[in-house]
């Protein structure tokens, strides 16, 4: 018996012994076996009022990444996300980032996927160094990267957004979209319904309207819904009874983005001269409203539709390997193309650092110079299978905002159609206010602004 508990002790020490010898050289061992991971966070909403939107891009977002990884990552590199809930609120928002700020290695972006929560971090972006992009939303001044060197808004912005409106409408009033000396022809007189959320998100392009109303000879006027936006009765009697709107901007937000489509139907004002933001061309914003949304234009910046090759391969990788992160039917919607136009210009960045820094994990220094070296052409685009899905783009030290275009869609009544219209904003009148909004920006915040070369 006294044999046998000393031999069981021995091998016990034996085995105790071999652990310490050898265990840290196996744990180190089998770390340098286990994937390098670029860490990155995925601030959205899933609840709430406008969870059709925050859930969409970041379910694209995320099969993006998982679709990166099961074609070998970075350069070997693969993507490590988490989730934080902000309910598209602002503490909650700020709340996301000072816990993901913390994880090893650090974020090397945070996308704020909100206008209010995106003007809280810029600020928190500069001071801990962590780049803050925001793309269609945010503030426009941001392209201005000599001011906001944190902050980036590619592929457009709300006023280069709007400027094409502006030129659109003018187009379907008859002028030929060429010569611009003629636009204020086919614009003055016109009565334009600016009907927006009373939110900042709402209020972003009030100075830009108004500043193209002054210069073309149109007239503007600014109708503000109250949060929620569920009832617009009020104003839609404003806008078609008595200001007589020519055409509306529809500049509202979730639910709010259906109540005109309804209100207009209500009231014999027709679909097709009403123009939504990016925000309100959704398949959750037209399909409530039923019949009356048929015709309904919406901008965007990106394709619609599952007719990518890129799209079909997450299809055939991500979903056939039961590893998508959104409901199978909401693959190629409108906010889901958004997320995994995200993931491209990320993956992009990251690849340009590599190339910059080595191919590594990625710091977030790293990636800001990145951003700001972007160049997607059209012939990258192509080899990522997402030709028509997203623009080219190209940013500098100057210009964050790096793209521009603007697509113009139409609700067929089942689907959303391209309808093959691409305008060019108005680039030199944007960026004039662009930087006059800048520079008040950083003398407000005492910046120097940087001297790009």
């Amino acid at each position: 018996m006294r044999r046998k508990l000393f031999f069981t002790i021995f091998i016990l020490v034996l085995v105790v012994g071999m652990v310490l010898i050898f265990g840290p050289t196996m744990a180190a061992e089998e770390k340098k076996k286990e994937p390098l991971k670029q860490y990155i966070p995925v601030i959205s909403y899933w609840t709430g009022p406008f969870a059709a939107g925050g859930s969409g891009i970041g379910g694209g977002w995320e099969d993006f990444m998982e679709l990166m990884n099961l074609e070998g990552g970075i350069n070997g590199i693969m993507y490590e996300w988490e989730e934080c809930e902000s309910a598209y609120n602002v503490a909650r928002g700020i709340e996301c980032y000072e816990r993901v700020k913390t994880h090893d290695p650090k974020p090397v972006v945070v996308h704020p996927i909100s206008t209010g929560i995106t003007y809280a971090l810029i600020p928190k972006g500069i001071e801990d160094k962590i780049p803050i992009v925001f793309e269609g939303y945010g503030r426009a001044d941001a392209a201005d990267g000599r001011v906001f060197e944190w902050a980036f808004n590619f592929p457009t912005n709300y006023w280069s957004q709007n400027t094409a409106k502006i030129k659109w409408i003018a187009m379907k009033q008859g002028w030929d979209g060429k010569d611009m000396g003629k636009i204020g022809e086919y614009l003055k007189g016109l009565k334009i319904a600016n009907l927006h959320i009373d939110v900042p998100y709402g209020q972003e392009t009030k100075p830009i309207l108004d500043a193209m109303a002054k210069k073309y000879g149109f007239t503007v006027r600014h109708f503000p819904v109250s949060w929620p936006g569920i009832d617009q009765k009020a104003q839609w009697m404003d806008i078609a009874r008595r200001f007589k709107a020519d055409w509306v901007i529809n500049r509202n937000w979730g639910v709010s983005c259906t109540v005109p489509l309804k209100e207009a139907a209500r009231l014999g004002f027709p679909s097709n001269r009403i123009l939504g933001v990016w925000w309100c061309g959704s398949e959750e914003d037209v399909l409530p409203a039923g019949p009356a949304a048929k015709d309904y234009f919406s901008t965007n910046f990106h394709g619609v539709g599952r007719d990518f090759p890129l799209l079909k391969r997450i299809v055939d990788k991500v979903y056939g390997a039961m590893k998508g992160h959104i409901s199978f039917t909401r693959v190629g919607s409108v906010y889901y193309n958004r997320g995994v136009v995200t993931g491209i210009t990320m993956h992009e960045a990251l690849l340009t650092a590599q190339k910059k820094f080595g191919v590594k994990v990625i710091s977030p220094e790293e990636m800001r110079w990145a951003l700001e070296h972007m160049n997607i052409t059209m012939e990258r685009i192509k080899e990522m299978g997402a030709e028509g899905l997203m623009q080219p783009i190209k940013t500098s030290c100057e210009d964050h905002e790096g793209g521009g275009m603007i697509f113009i869609q139409q609700w067929d009544g089942n689907k959303w159609i391209n309808t093959g219209d691409v305008v060019e904003p108005m680039k030199d009148f944007v960026r004039g206010m662009i930087e006059e909004s800048a520079a008040k920006y950083a003398k407000e915040k005492g910046i120097t602004p940087r001297t790009c070369k």
